[in-house]
C-alpha cells in the first residue's frame, strides 16, 4: 500500500473518528433483546421507516461518523468478517476463512466465490486491495478507517480469491477492524470516486440492500437488493432480505419522534431518553438497549496542565465522583456506573469497580494531602491558585449538560471548581489536537479492546499527554499477541493502570436505547451496538 499514515497522526486521528462517532449518540437504557413480539412466522415485504435525529451528511460508510447515519449506510456494504455481540468471535461473512500469522503481522484472507456488487461487477482480492489502499486518501472523515489500517506495510493480491495484508509490527486488533462498516468493501467504480462524490452521491456495495435516494438532512431510501446470496454467518436467512425498502427519516425533535411511533407512522425510532420512556411503555413499542462496546463516558484528563499532572489530584476527581447517582439522575433506566474504562459489553473487560468507589471523605483527604486548602468560597486554593478545571463538552446528546452539571455540583462539593465550557462536534477534533483543554467529556464506540491503545498510547496520538509507563507495554503486548488468554490478562492489567493512575474519569456507560413497533420482528444489535436489517421483518 502507498502513502502509509504516520503511526501517530493515524492514532489520532482513528480515535478523533471514533470518538465523533460516540458524541453523536445519544445515551439510553442498559438492557438488549430481539424486537417484535408473538411467534409469526417471517414473512418478506414491506417497507420499514426509522425516524433517527440527526444526518452527518455522508452516505459513504467508509466515511460515516455517526450511529444515526451508520444504521442506514451499513446495510449498503458487506464486510470481510463479521463479529458475534454474545462472545465477541469473529466469524466469516465475505471471508469463508483466514489465516493469521503467529506474530500478528499478516492477514490472509479467503473469499467467497460468486459475490457481486450492485452494479454486477465481482468480489475479488483486486477489489479488497483497492478498498484498502485507497483509505489513506479518504480524507478527514475516513479516520476511522484510516487507524485500523495504521501501519500497514502491504495489501497484496495471492490469487483472485485470497488476499493478503501485511503489516510492519503486530496488529491483533486488526481481525475485528475487519468485521466493521469503516472497512466495509465497495464496488471498483465506488473506489475510484472522491471522498467527496462517495459522500454525496453514495456508494455501490454488495450488501443486502441498495441505495436509492439520499435527501440531506431529510431522509435516506435504500432497496432489497435481488439476488443476495453471502450474509454474515451471524444471520438466521440465508438469501435475500425480507423487507424490500427501509426509509430513514430525519426527525431531530425527540418527543415528536416517540410521538410518531405511537401513531405509528414509523416503525422504530433512534435515542429514546428518559423522558420518552414512559409514554412508550406499556403500548405496541419494544424499548431496546444495548450497552455500547468501548471506552464509556467520562472525563478525559489533560495530564500536561500543572493542577492534572499531580496523581493525588485525579485520584480525588475520580472518589468525588457519584457515579450511580449520575447513571439514576440523568441517564434512561438501568444505564450502568462505570465499572472500568471499557464498558462492560467489550471483549475482556475487567471489572474494576472497587478502585472507582465515590468516596468524597476520601476526596478530600488527597486534595489536602496535595496542598489543596478550602478557600472563603469552599473552593480550594494552593499557592494563590483556585483549583479550577475547564470541562469541554458538545451538545450533542440530551444527555451531557445535565450530567456534566451534577458531576459539576459533586465536584465543587469537596472544593473543585468546574467551570463547563460548550463546543459544536465539529470544534472536537482541533481541540484535542491542539491540547488546549484541561478535561473533555466524551466516550468512544468499538467492540474491541485495542480502544485503550488507540486512546492512552504514548507511543501513538497521546493527546491526554500522559507520561511514558507500564502502561505502555501492557498496551502494546496485548496488541502483539494472538493468545487470547494472555491478550485477556493483558487488557485488563491495563484497566487497572488506567484506574490506579487515575488517567481517565470513567463515569457511566452509554446505552443505545430504539423504540420498535411490536410489528417488527428481529431488528437486532450488533457488537458495536448498531443494526443490521437483513433478518428483520414486518408483520
Amino acid at each position: 500500500m502507498t502513502a502509509l499514515p504516520d503511526v501517530r497522526s493515524s492514532g489520532w486521528a482513528a480515535l478523533t473518528a471514533l470518538v465523533t462517532t460516540s458524541f453523536l449518540l445519544t445515551a439510553c437504557g442498559s438492557s438488549g433483546g430481539a424486537s417484535g413480539s408473538g411467534t409469526g412466522r417471517p414473512r418478506s415485504g414491506g417497507t420499514l421507516t426509522f425516524a433517527v435525529s440527526s444526518d452527518a451528511g455522508c452516505v459513504d460508510p467508509q466515511q460515516a461518523g455517526s450511529n444515526e447515519t451508520i444504521y442506514s449506510v451499513r446495510q449498503i456494504v458487506d464486510s470481510l468478517t463479521d463479529q458475534d455481540p454474545r462472545t465477541g468471535k469473529i466469524v466469516p461473512w465475505l471471508a469463508k476463512s483466514w489465516d493469521v500469522s503467529s506474530d500478528a503481522t499478516a492477514f490472509t484472507f479467503h473469499l467467497r466465490p460468486g459475490v457481486t456488487f450492485s452494479d454486477g461487477s465481482k468480489l475479488t482480492a483486486q477489489v479488497v486491495k483497492d478498498n484498502f489502499d485507497a483509505v489513506p486518501r479518504l480524507g478527514a472523515l475516513g479516520t476511522l478507517a484510516e487507524g485500523y489500517l495504521s501501519g500497514v506495510k502491504s495489501t497484496t493480491v495471492v490469487d483472485p480469491l485470497t488476499v493478503k495484508v501485511t503489516f510492519k509490527e503486530p496488529n491483533a486488533q486488526f481481525l475485528q477492524a475487519t468485521s466493521t462498516h469503516s472497512l466495509g468493501i465497495e464496488s471498483s467504480a465506488s473506489v475510484r470516486k472522491t471522498p467527496q462524490q462517495k459522500c454525496s452521491d453514495g456508494v455501490i456495495g454488495s450488501g443486502p440492500f441498495v441505495l436509492k435516494q439520499y435527501v440531506q438532512n431529510q431522509s435516506i431510501t435504500l432497496a432489497r437488493r435481488a439476488g443476495y446470496a453471502w450474509g454474515s454467518a451471524l444471520w438466521s436467512k440465508k438469501g435475500e432480505a425480507y423487507l424490500d425498502k427501509l426509509v430513514f427519516k430525519v426527525v431531530p425533535e425527540a418527543g415528536v419522534r416517540a410521538g410518531s411511533l405511537q401513531s405509528g407512522q414509523v416503525d422504530a425510532i433512534s435515542n429514546v431518553g428518559k423522558a420518552n420512556e414512559a409514554a412508550l411503555q406499556g403500548g405496541q413499542v419494544t424499548l431496546q438497549r444495548r450497552a455500547n462496546p468501548g471506552v464509556v463516558f467520562g472525563l478525559g484528563l489533560n495530564d500536561a496542565r500543572p493542577v492534572l499532572k499531580d496523581a493525588t489530584v485525579r485520584q480525588a476527581i475520580l472518589y468525588a465522583i457519584d457515579r450511580r447517582q449520575i447513571a439514576d439522575t440523568v441517564f434512561p433506566t438501568g444505564t450502568r456506573p462505570a465499572t472500568s474504562v471499557l464498558a462492560h459489553t467489550t471483549p475482556d473487560y475487567t471489572d474494576v469497580a472497587s478502585g472507582l468507589a465515590f468516596d468524597a471523605e476520601r476526596a478530600k483527604s488527597l486534595l489536602d494531602e496535595a496542598g489543596w486548602k478550602t478557600g472563603s468560597d469552599g473552593i480550594r486554593v494552593k499557592g494563590g491558585r483556585r483549583l479550577s478545571l475547564t470541562v469541554k463538552w458538545f451538545p450533542n446528546a440530551a444527555t451531557n449538560q445535565p450530567a456534566l452539571e451534577l458531576m459539576q455540583q459533586q465536584l465543587k462539593a469537596v472544593g473543585v471548581d468546574v467551570v463547563l465550557k460548550q463546543l459544536q462536534v465539529t470544534q472536537f477534533s482541533p481541540t484535542l489536537q491542539s491540547g488546549d483543554f484541561d478535561a473533555v467529556w466524551w466516550n468512544v464506540t468499538r467492540a474491541d479492546p485495542d480502544i485503550l491503545r488507540s486512546s492512552f498510547s504514548t507511543e501513538l496520538a497521546n493527546f491526554y499527554h500522559l507520561p511514558a509507563s507500564a502502561l505502555d507495554t501492557a498496551l502494546s503486548q496485548q496488541a502483539a499477541t494472538v493468545d487470547a488468554a494472555k491478550r485477556r490478562q493483558l487488557v485488563g492489567h491495563a484497566q487497572q493502570l488506567l484506574v490506579q493512575g487515575a488517567y481517565y474519569a470513567p463515569v457511566v456507560e452509554l446505552q443505545t436505547q430504539l423504540g420498535v413497533s411490536k410489528k417488527v420482528h428481529d431488528l437486532n444489535f450488533d457488537a458495536s451496538s448498531r443494526i443490521q436489517l437483513h433478518d428483520t421483518w414486518i408483520g
